[in-house]
């Protein structure tokens, strides 16, 4: 399945716990101020890519025990993203996301269930510059959360995780 593609960094250790390959989808209509990735914005930059291709790159590296999917915005190309992430488990890596909108804001959006369902750990909400912290882990802003996706699906409502548990 083809998808935007801005970047990929194999073997990141901030991207989520552990040896991580992130793939940073292209496109994002949030325009934080102070993002960390501006360049991946315009929907019309980046390239094509095809999911097989990214799933064939993570299986050949065994350093990487997870996937990252970051932006850009994958919430903005979720039937993509969901299959990367289904892939992905069926190849034994943990999967989480990062993403602009709220937990609350993508359960109102029936396309996004579909990568939710695919996720473990989902960082939430936009990046807030007046709320920047260097300090935080895998996180950019203090109102940035870490859920635990499968419980935040069961319960219906947010699961925050310790950023120290991961």
């Amino acid at each position: 399945m083809r998808f935007k593609l801005a970047g990929i960094q194999e073997d990141s250790i901030v991207d989520g716990p552990g040896y991580r390959f992130a793939v940073f989808v292209q496109g994002c209509d949030r325009n934080c101020p102070g993002c960390h990735n501006p360049k991946t914005h315009d929907p019309e930059g980046g390239r094509w890519e095809d999911t097989d291709t990214i799933l064939k790159r993570l299986k050949a590296n065994p350093l990487d025990k997870g996937l990252t999917l970051s932006g850009g915005e994958p919430f903005l190309q979720p039937e993509p993203m969901a299959c990367l992430a289904r892939g992905a488990h069926e190849l034994g890596r943990h999967v989480m996301a990062y993403t602009g909108f709220t937990f609350e804001e993508l359960l109102g959006r029936p396309d996004a269930r579909q990568l939710l369902e695919q996720l473990d750990l989902l960082v939430d909400g936009p990046f807030i510059l007046s709320q920047r912290s260097l300090e935080l882990r895998f996180r950019g802003s203090r109102n940035q959360r870490i859920l635990d996706v499968p419980a935040s699906l069961e319960k219906g409502e947010a699961v925050v995780v310790d950023d120290q548990s991961i």
